[in-house]
């Protein structure tokens, strides 16, 4: 199944109310740096058209939805052409809200007084002039020369309202100039906001959109990583089985039964606790040895004068977590190129040590090194713990190995050390 991924509803409503929030501010901070102070019923409406604004771009996120799987050329076309009818749909919103709003006296700029004191004249925000004249110059004010229409046009209009003379400085353009111009006018700043936010949302689906590939791209490797490891770790089994059944036969074939039976039984267990786990986790550095000592135990029957092991753990590393069955491999290479290849008492051994922030496994025997060095790799086994490591830990996973200066042969594993949880 396909993911599709999409931008959360919680970073949709927080990116719109950023949007918002800044158009608040500026737009508030603008009115008081032309002369508006701060008056509530001019704030308050500004704060409620700001939410009913935002509640009303986020109902059309589903629509934008439907053009995420789109391409970047339909996506333009779609968002020039349809916020269009949202713009005029918010600046609606904004002239409705803001109806009930008059411009008083108390909002007049360019006051003017008459030395006299008998007039007083001011200019409201529309433009319009404002002269309180005395009642007895109102009375015998004339009317104006309106033998021209084009003095009528350009003439400033006068009208009493009873306290003072308005002076509407109007021209022909001005008759034209409408509620509907308003609302255009208006509707062409709400443009270019939603033109913003759909931008900065298509911007957030790109992000998602690439935190989803990457969340794909860990997926699979993460699938091809446990794949390898469990390859490399079933791999083991096989070989090990191997070994031991041509022990068990050696042992049918020699007429000692009893031994064969105690070699089936241990042999039993040790499998009932290899392959009862994931075969890709890691296990405690405690239980692999448990698994090791198993391993001596099936061998000792073969090997009952020979085989003598040495087990050297650091308290500091007990709890160490590694790939299961990680020093299997080099212990049965310890058995059939040094117990095996010779008469004599050969001692195997198996050190852990904690250096700093690694975890160090050191697998060794004082039996004859030399023929195993002959062989590059010394075989599958010691390719098998290369790889798994490798495919575990990358390159802060080593593997060196060796002749030992006293005599023997020698392997060394270094990992990060990563503590299990009791």
């Amino acid at each position: 199944m396909v993911e599709n991924p999409r931008v959360p509803a919680r970073l949709v409503l927080l990116s719109l109310a950023a949007l918002w929030t800044c158009y608040f501010a500026v737009a508030t901070l603008r009115g008081a740096f032309i002369g508006f102070d701060f008056a509530w019923p001019i704030v308050s409406r500004r704060l409620t058209i700001c939410i009913v604004s935002m509640l009303v771009m986020a109902s059309v996120w589903p629509l934008l939805q439907m053009l995420d799987r789109k391409s970047n050329l339909v996506r333009l076309l779609v968002v020039l052409v349809g916020a269009l009818p949202l713009a005029f749909v918010l600046s609606f919103i904004n002239n409705v809200i803001f109806a009930d709003i008059e411009v008083t006296k108390s909002q007049a700029q360019d006051v003017i007084e008459d030395p006299s004191g008998k007039v007083r004249i001011t200019r409201d925000d529309a433009g319009n002039i404002l002269v309180d004249l005395p009642k007895a110059a109102r009375s015998s004010s004339q009317p104006m020369d309106e033998s021209s229409e084009a003095a009528e046009d350009l003439a400033p209009v006068m009208e009493d309202d009873g306290s003072g003379i308005t002076i509407h400085t109007r021209s022909t353009r001005d008759k034209s100039y409408t509620r509907l111009d308003a609302l255009a006018d208006n509707a062409f700043g709400r443009y270019f906001l939603v033109l913003a936010w759909a931008a900065l949302y298509f911007a957030l689906a790109k992000a998602e959109e690439a935190r989803a590939a990457e969340r794909r791209e860990s997926e699979y490797r993460r699938a091809a990583e446990a794949a390898e490891l469990r390859s490399l770790r079933y791999q083991v089994n096989p070989h090990f089985l191997f070994n031991t059944l041509n022990s068990l036969s050696a042992l049918v074939m020699t007429g000692r039964k009893e031994d064969a039976e105690h070699m089936i039984q241990t042999l039993s267990t040790f499998y009932r606790r290899t392959l009862s786990g994931d075969p890709t986790n890691d296990i405690r550095l405690v239980d692999e040895i448990e698994l090791q000592k198993l391993y001596f135990a099936i061998e000792a029957v073969r090997f009952p004068n020979r085989l003598l092991t040495q087990i050297d753990i650091d308290p500091d590393a007990i709890d160490a977590m590694v790939p299961g069955m990680i020093l299997q491999p080099l212990v049965e290479n310890s058995v059939k190129y040094a117990v095996a290849a010779t008469q004599r008492p050969v001692t195997v051994s198996i050190k852990a040590r904690r250096e700093g922030g690694q975890l160090v496994l050191t697998v060794g025997d004082d039996g004859p090194g030399a023929e195993r060095s002959k062989a590059e790799g010394c075989g599958i086994g010691l390719a098998n713990v290369r790889d798994r490591l490798k495919a575990r830990f990358g390159g802060a996973g080593t593997l060196k190995f060796g002749k030992r200066p006293e005599g023997g042969f020698e392997t060394e594993l270094r990992m990060p050390l990563e503590l299990g949880r009791v």
